[in-house]
């Protein structure tokens, strides 16, 4: 009957400790289970999967894994249930010791996307240690006179299990057990006595454990020392230097001479992690440090102090000491990488994970208190999460061709005084995406084709670089398609998408086609992918100073101030040859190009606005010095493109334009030749400016027609000449392009000499001007012949 019944009982309560332990809950957003210790190994804690609300196939797709704070690994998850099993034996007593709480702390960590997930396992007792005592014999001496009711203090037994699988307290509370004199002792009738002390703990089943006691009943000397208290409290820092004094114990004994004497000691079994940090004065009573005291290996002390007389036989009392350690900062905090750092696109948001960091300090209090921190102007922020967690995040817009790493410093500071401090670096790879258009090494080429050249031989060689990678940095080249004499240019040249290097499809006739301009595009492989386009600037080596090679336009989206924009000259093959006008970014020459000088030249320009704080851009121009070209300006005037349809119309509005200043210009160079020629009759020369009024009556000036060199023409002026001289000399506004303005007409007989002449001058003018405004002055030019033919034929007949 009793064995029935002890079997209902066991599996009531396994069926009750089942139900219990598979209980878990959430608090503060973290999940909670309680298990008993010595689980066996694959026994289920909990649905982990389903109670972070995931769903089995994620588990693996999203690599569910668990690591313990703990440093052994003593869960795992099944992959195919998504439950939390025990890996390895877990005994409670290793992990926490007499604690009363056991928990393990789990970080889950789930990716794709990275998140982190605090799990705790509350370790639950079971009686599975019996109560021990430190001696299997205790003996004990007491004088025949003792006292009834004396008390005499035992050894404490030992269970390493807590709560109420440890051993039940004594009646009344106390925790040492203590035998009690009953009657008084006669060593005459039974000089020694055997007791046997059981200890039992509140386990069930009930667990004990055992001790002989053995008395030696001593005659005489019947008083034994008392302390003043019996329990003595006192706090100590962890800081405290080896030496110092703690705490002087005091024991009376009223019994005289030697049996009044008193020695002081640490209890017999004090063990020696006490004895090694403490000391005690056997004659004064007075406690010492003697070790080296640390809060975090033990907090608290309780000592056993013993005090004997020396009587015979010795008569003893005894006291406790509580020690409390007090936490100094004396222990830096500590980063740990809960994640590895992950790549992270150059590109990629504000705000997106990189890392999870965990910070922690040993130390209690603000001492233990960690915050961590970036260095100023880290191109990444920390994000806290829980419990001294964070999460590295991108802070704003990353650069790979700047950077394509970054070595993040973490600093963990405590809150204690002062304060102590830790730092650990992150390395963190910044992967690259297609950002950066290729760049050819120079805006421009320029390319001298021989006629009757072999099919296929190599033209030229562009090349562009990227300052992507991989793929985003795999560059191609191809000609944009473009006419050339109504035929596509892909019918005259092709490209080598691998290298750019371009080859003639046939032979060339300078006859037939004396220029064409190609558009050569070089293309990245990224998705999408990049493209930028070479241009063309071309220049005369016998350009003078002042000739104006290019200008530089920059446009700055805001306003005000802060759209003013300024160009400066940077870098520049040769400083002294080139300038840079400040405000319209026209580049001249700041002096006649020699043939010392390189045949190709780079500038470096840099563009700034004016606003706070300043922006600037820069901008490379490359250049090419050509010897100046000798073709009759009839010829040039043939290499002009005809315009195309998309800007016909603004080609005619130019035409127009220029037409009714030429007519303007003529009717005014009409009636300053007519009124010239007949005050000539009477004074022989004429001027049409202010300031050489008085040169009307000099008959030795040359005749000179000057027109204003900058841009359209605004003025004319006329200058008195000797009719007899056999030249006259004119200047003319040709382009801003041009340098030369000057030129001279010889008193022709016919109009034929004039064009003689005029072909003279345009073989002299370099390529570069040779434009459609060039073209109109060309023309302007011819009118001037003409005017000026008919005016000398006046002259002379005069």
């Amino acid at each position: 009957m009793t064995k029935t019944i002890g079997h209902r009982d066991w599996r009531w309560q396994a069926l009750w400790w089942h139900h219990f332990f598979l209980l878990w809950s959430t608090i503060n957003g973290q999940t909670r289970y309680s298990i008993p210790e010595e689980l066996k190994q694959g026994s289920v804690v909990g649905n982990l999967a389903k109670d972070l609300g995931l769903g089995l196939s994620e588990i693996s797709d999203r690599k569910l894994r668990v690591a313990s704070e703990a440093g052994e690994q003593y869960f795992s998850v099944d992959a195919g249930k998504g439950e939390l099993v025990v890996n390895d034996r877990i005994d409670r007593e290793a992990l926490c010791g007499q604690s009363a709480s056991c928990v393990l702390t789990l970080q889950v960590v789930v990716d794709k996307p990275l998140q982190l997930h605090r799990v705790e396992v509350e370790i639950q007792d079971i009686n599975d240690n019996s109560p021990k005592f430190p001696s299997q014999e205790i003996t004990l001496q007491i004088a025949e006179s003792t006292a009834a009711g004396a008390r005499f203090p035992l050894e404490i037994a030992l269970d390493l299990d807590v709560g109420v699988n440890s051993i039940k307290d004594v009646s009344g509370g106390r925790k040492v057990p203590e035998l009690v004199l009953s009657k008084s002792l006669d060593r005459e009738k039974k000089p020694i006595h055997q007791l046997q002390l059981t200890a039992i703990d509140g386990g069930n089943p009930v667990k004990s454990g055992t001790s002989l006691i053995t008395i030696n009943v001593l005659d005489n000397n019947d008083n034994f020392p008392v302390f003043e208290k019996n329990v003595y409290k006192v706090s100590i820092s962890e800081s405290t230097i080896q030496g110092a004094f703690i705490l002087k114990l005091t024991a009376k004994d009223i019994d005289e001479g030697p049996n009044g004497e008193v020695e002081y000691s640490f209890g017999t079994h004090t063990p020696d992690t006490i004895l090694s940090v403490f000391d005690i004065d056997s004659s004064t009573g007075e406690i010492r440090l003697i070790g080296k005291l640390d809060f975090e290996t033990n907090a608290n002390y309780e000592i056993d102090i013993c005090a004997r007389d020396k009587g015979t036989p010795r008569m003893e009392g005894h006291c406790t000491l509580h020690i409390e350690v007090l936490d100094v900062n004396d222990n830096a905090p500590s980063i740990f990488l809960t994640s590895q750092p992950n790549s992270v696109p150059e590109d990629a948001p504000t705000g997106t994970v990189v890392a999870l960091i965990s910070a922690r300090d040993l130390d209690s209090g603000d001492n233990g208190k960690v915050t961590l921190q970036l260095p100023r102007g880290s191109p990444f922020n920390l994000k806290p999460s829980f419990s001294d967690n964070y999460a590295l995040v991108t802070g704003g817009a990353l650069d790979r061709e700047r950077f394509s790493e970054h070595n993040v410093e973490i600093t963990a500071t405590d809150s204690g005084s002062p304060p102590l401090s830790t730092k650990k670096t992150i390395n963190v790879s910044i992967t690259d995406v297609n950002d950066n258009p290729p760049i050819f090494t120079q805006p421009s080429y320029n390319v001298y084709l021989k006629e009757n050249g072999v099919p296929g031989s190599i033209l030229y060689s562009v090349s562009a670089s990227d300052l992507d990678f991989g793929e985003n940095a795999k560059i191609s080249y191809s000609i944009l398609d473009s006419k050339v004499q109504d035929v596509s240019v892909s019918s005259y040249v092709y490209i080598n998408s691998d290298n750019g290097s371009i080859y003639s499809m046939h032979s060339f006739d300078y006859e037939k086609l004396k220029v064409f301009q190609i558009q050569v595009q070089a293309k990245d492989q990224g998705s999408p992918s990049l493209s930028s386009n070479a241009t063309v600037h071309r220049m005369p080596r016998s350009a003078k100073a002042g000739h104006l090679v290019t200008k530089v336009t920059a446009v700055d989206a805001d306003s005000g101030h802060n759209a003013w924009i300024s160009y400066k000259l940077a870098e520049a093959t040769d400083a002294s040859l080139f300038t840079v006008n400040l405000y319209t970014g026209e580049v001249r020459t700041k002096r006649a190009v020699s043939e010392q000088d390189d045949s190709s030249q780079r500038l470096l320009i840099e563009i700034q606005d004016d606003g706070e704080p300043v922006q600037s851009a820069t901008v490379t121009v490359s250049i090419l010095l050509e010897d100046g070209l000798h073709e009759p300006i009839l010829d040039l005037r043939q290499k002009v493109a005809e315009p195309s349809k998309k800007t016909g119309r603004i080609t005619l509005y130019l035409i127009l334009s220029l037409a009714s200043v030429s007519v303007l210009s003529l009717v005014t160079f009409l009636i300053l030749a007519v009124k010239c020629m007949r005050n000539s009759r009477s004074s022989g020369s004429c001027c049409m400016r202010r300031s050489d009024c008085d040169d009307y009556k000099n008959p030795n000036r040359n005749l000179q027609i000057q027109l204003n060199t900058d841009g359209p023409i605004k003025y004319v002026e006329v200058l008195g000449g000797d009719m007899m001289s056999q030249s006259q000399s004119f200047r003319s506004c040709m382009s801003p392009m041009s340098e030369y303005s000057d030129f001279t007409l010889i008193k022709p007989s016919s109009t034929n000499d004039f064009k003689e002449v005029i072909s003279v001058l345009d073989a002299s003018l370099p390529d570069s001007t040779w434009t459609f405004e060039s073209q109109q002055l060309l023309e302007f030019k011819w009118h001037l012949v003409i005017v000026f033919d008919s005016l000398f034929h006046d002259s002379t007949k005069g």
